[in-house]
């Protein structure tokens, strides 16, 4: 048999997260042609993304790039944007051509979902890239500078208020960092405000944050936030979010920066597949990962929704991705060997959500529930585990360490247009109070 690269089978993995990454690795030495489509050229540790946001990290202390990181797997990577699926023709859709495959693994991921009000995303911001994080960061460092810069001061107020919508473990982690920022890394570095004046406010449609967790550590997680200074409201619906601020029925929050963590739904490319979808547009594959109808199509991560031996779903986080693509793989290997396929099993190890500085909540094991400095150090442990390479993992460490002993932020650069004041004829203030009349503001373009 002629068995050169070029007659291989060949296998397709579309996203270079954690699914698409642990397949890739797992294939090494399947007798295969891989080749992996992102529309990014690195890899990128979601769980650690709202440090990046909140000055702690920078990006290139969770990222790295996929060549790199394949190049000894004998990968091709291929930049391009996925528009679709063809599986008749057994076909991946590109905004730039196609490209054949004869096992397709997707991997995808989700975004943000709006829940139909697709406006507000003009208005708030979510956290899922790297480009996401930098302008979140950038947002909020900037919105210090020009109260720094802001006579008025409702307008004052509205800079320095920060309103987070939805209290999953994102929403709970951004609030609780955000608090940290104004109330200890960012005192004493301003003139003319108190950075520690900053409201953080998180808001939850539900009845408690953190909802998915067991409800004493939804309470002990709304303690410590408080104690931090979050204003928590739960039972609130957010019914609009404009350039002014956010509206929850008729009470009307004034508040220049919103990020948003509500929701998320699955990537579109999942309605390429051909079929039926759940309600975050989650693909329902069988209990081996394949696509029903299509054994040479595996879905892995967030895109796809397995349900347990229970009747739940497994979770869309981090682990599960790994032990999907993993298994994918697993199934992919069986059906080249002409064995049968087997079903997968999902092995939780923990979920947790950090609030603050030394303080997390979270579940091991499906059943033993952690909180304190205790969760904290399970918290560290695991996302150290699973930082991809031995810079990350260092880098990592040696700023967390930094941040915990000197509450400091290492990554707090603006980088962007310089700011401006809102058009209008006004009289910055100058360290001490003074105010003196910018060439700018004459013209009334400062």
């Amino acid at each position: 048999m002629n068995t050169t690269r070029e007659n291989l089978p060949h296998v397709v993995i579309l996203g270079g997260g954690f699914g698409g990454l642990y397949a890739a690795r797992y294939l090494r030495k399947a007798g295969v042609r891989v080749t992996m489509v992102d529309r990014h050229n690195h890899h990128l540790f979601q769980p650690l993304l709202y440090q990046v946001a909140t000055a702690t990290l920078s990006p290139s202390d969770i990222a790295a790039p996929l060549r790199a990181m394949l190049g000894r797997n004998h990968v091709q990577v291929l930049l391009a944007e996925v528009t679709g699926v063809d599986p008749e023709r057994k076909r991946v859709l590109l905004a730039d051509g196609e490209l054949s495959y004869d096992f397709l693994i997707v991997a995808t991921g989700a975004t943000h979902s709006y829940f139909g009000n697709d406006a507000w995303s003009r208005h708030s911001m979510g956290l899922k890239t790297v480009e996401d994080a930098l302008e979140i960061r950038r947002r909020v460092l900037l919105a210090f500078e020009q109260a720094e810069r802001e006579p008025d001061p409702g307008r004052r107020r509205a800079l320095l208020t920060f309103a987070i919508i939805g209290a999953g473990p994102t929403g709970v982690e951004l609030a609780g960092a955000l608090a940290e920022i104004s109330r200890n890394s960012l005192s004493g570095d301003f003139q003319n405000i108190d950075p520690r004046d900053a409201r953080v406010i998180l808001i939850e449609g539900m009845d408690r944050v953190l909802p998915t967790y067991p409800e004493n550590l939804s309470g002990e997680a709304r303690g410590v936030l408080e104690r931090l200074g979050v204003e928590v409201r739960t039972g609130t619906r957010v019914t609009n979010i404009d350039d002014a601020g956010v509206d929850m029925g008729a009470e009307h929050l004034a508040a220049r920066t919103v990020l948003w963590a509500a929701g998320v739904e699955a990537s579109p490319v999942a309605r390429s597949l051909g079929v039926t979808l759940d309600r975050a547009g989650r693909v329902p594959v069988t209990p081996e990962l394949t696509v029903p109808g299509h054994p040479d199509i595996f879905v892995v991560g967030d895109l796809a929704l397995v349900k347990q031996e229970d009747g739940s779903a497994v979770p869309g986080v981090a682990p599960a991705a790994m032990q999907e693509g993993k298994h994918a793989v697993h199934n992919l290997r069986r059906q080249l060997a002409g064995q049968p396929m087997q079903p997968f099993r999902y092995w939780d190890r923990g979920t947790y959500a950090v609030i603050g500085r030394g303080h997390a909540v979270g579940v091991a094991f499906r059943r033993v529930k952690q909180s304190g400095f205790i969760a904290w150090l399970a918290w560290l442990f695991i996302h150290i585990t699973f930082l991809i390479g031995f810079r990350s993992k260092l880098a990592v460490l040696l700023n967390w360490a930094y941040s915990y002993l000197t509450f400091g932020r290492s990554a707090r650069i603006i980088t962007g247009p310089a700011p401006r004041l809102e058009e209008r004829s006004v009289e910055p203030l100058l360290p001490g109070g003074a105010s003196a009349v910018l060439a700018s503001d004459r013209r009334g373009t400062g």
